[in-house]
């Protein structure tokens, strides 16, 4: 068995649609589940029917013309979706009359893309003579807890879904919403950026499956974005622990809760490329490889707060790290980065929400400076030349006058991190992939 997750892009319209169903067929053979996202852009249109219906405005029209459009096309009949059609219009409508948009609402109404893709993509299997069966996520088995908008899967899930999957007749092809499930009250919920190929990764990890395959519209995971560099080039593999740093420290290809699940049953996770499917794409597993170069990727977060605390207060003394940090708990902010010297703590922070409570709230501890628009760059790689990296990477930037402002190297050995002004960041990821993907590192 094997699990197959395919994107929004992927499911864009009825041509590719026609082409998803052609990969899907090649691997029939391989049991697979098919995990689907929302179709195009259906979710940022169910967000805006949602502004809409808090002024007062009922229109889903965005939404029924694009799943038309599409059925039409592929010769199907629509009566099999219209209830949820309809049932998305009665919520909107109260959602318009009571004008609020409670996180609960909002997970209920986001979860109509997932709901219609699966319904619509099975139809199209069904018609073409592939026994198709949809499934919402709760019907598979995703059991969450009650975070509207960043719900978890729940430990209960995983046998959930062996019972609800593990049965189906042979020849039967599961073909489940990613993104969504309910809690233990029946309330609908999502899963947050990235929920689809989390979802995957739980039912890959639920079944046993052979290898998780998520297809995106890249050939897998690249030496860095595509938007700030260049033709970068393929991994072809990497480890867990690799892609889980890439992902917390920038890269869009996969959510970082997604490589969790498959690394505890250590079942790999291949990403390809539904736009060129005889691309191996990248493969990630357990097992290091030998490389000759120390980085696998290079990662960029834009827009982080940077945090400097100074104190004398914190020489020789025990409690005051646990006293700061009890702080960011208290306000639910997460840090990313952190630098400790005797007297100083230096930590970037993803979000401004907040930051001026916090503020407020160091400084009867502390000389606080906080600055914005800093970008985290990291270097990530399992070789553990990391001397070789921080050097080359400083001689890199200095030649170019970009001030490293932080660094900071994990005890994993896997991710090297240079703090640099929002505006340096693209040059910085640039002048990076060419020091070590074009150059030799002797």
């Amino acid at each position: 068995m094997i699990i197959m997750k395919f994107g929004g892009s992927s499911l864009a319209n009825a041509e590719r649609m026609r082409h998803v169903r052609a990969i899907i067929e090649q691997h029939l053979h391989e049991r697979p589940v098919v995990v689907l996202s929302a179709i195009g852009k259906t979710t940022d249109n169910l967000i805006t029917a949602a502004h809409q219906a808090l002024e007062g405005i009922v229109d889903t029209s965005a939404i029924e013309q694009l799943h038309t459009d599409i059925a039409r096309e592929l010769g199907l009949d629509d009566r099999e979706w219209q209830g949820l059609v309809q049932e998305l219009n009665t919520l909107l409508m109260g959602i318009s009359l009571v004008k609020e948009l409670s996180p609960r609402t909002l997970d209920h109404l986001l979860a109509f893309g997932e709901r219609l893709s699966v319904r619509v993509f099975s139809a199209f299997l069904n018609q073409q003579g592939t026994h198709a069966k949809p499934f919402d996520g709760w019907e598979a088995g995703i059991i969450t807890s009650s975070n509207h908008n960043r719900a978890e899967v729940l430990p209960e899930s995983y046998q959930a879904i062996s019972k609800a999957l593990g049965g189906l007749d042979i020849g039967v092809t599961p073909i489940v919403t990613g993104f969504i499930g309910k809690d233990s009250s029946g309330a609908i919920t999502t899963l947050g950026r990235g929920g689809s190929d989390l979802t995957a990764a739980v039912l890959g990890a639920a079944l046993t499956a052979r290898e998780i395959q998520v297809w995106k519209d890249v050939h897998g995971i690249m030496t860095t974005d595509p938007r700030l560099v260049t033709a970068p080039h393929p991994v072809p593999q990497m480890t867990f622990q690799e892609a889980e740093e890439l992902a917390y420290f920038g890269a869009k290809v996969l959510h970082p809760c997604s490589i969790q699940p498959a690394m505890r049953k250590n079942i790999p996770v291949r990403v390809k490329n539904s736009y060129a499917p005889e691309h191996p794409g990248t493969v990630i597993t357990a097992e290091p490889l030998e490389r000759d170069n120390p980085v696998v990727a290079i990662t960029c977060k834009r827009g982080q707060v940077m945090v400097h605390l100074t104190s004398t207060r914190m020489l020789g003394q025990y409690g005051f790290l646990a006293r700061v940090f009890q702080l960011f708990a208290d306000l639910r902010i997460s840090v990313d980065v952190i630098a400790t010297s005797e007297v100083s703590i230096s930590m970037t922070l993803d979000k401004h929400q907040g930051v001026s409570a916090l503020e407020s709230q160091l400084a009867d501890i502390a000389n606080v400076h906080i600055v914005s628009g800093r970008s985290i760059v990291s270097l990530v790689g399992g070789n553990s030349r990391s001397a070789l990296v921080l050097e080359h990477s400083l001689n890199a930037l200095s030649r170019e006058g970009i001030e490293v402002q932080m660094i900071s190297h994990g005890a994993s050995q896997l991710n090297t991190s240079l703090v640099v002004d929002d505006a340096d960041a693209q040059r910085s990821v640039r002048l990076l992939h060419e020091q070590f993907f074009s150059r030799s590192l002797s």
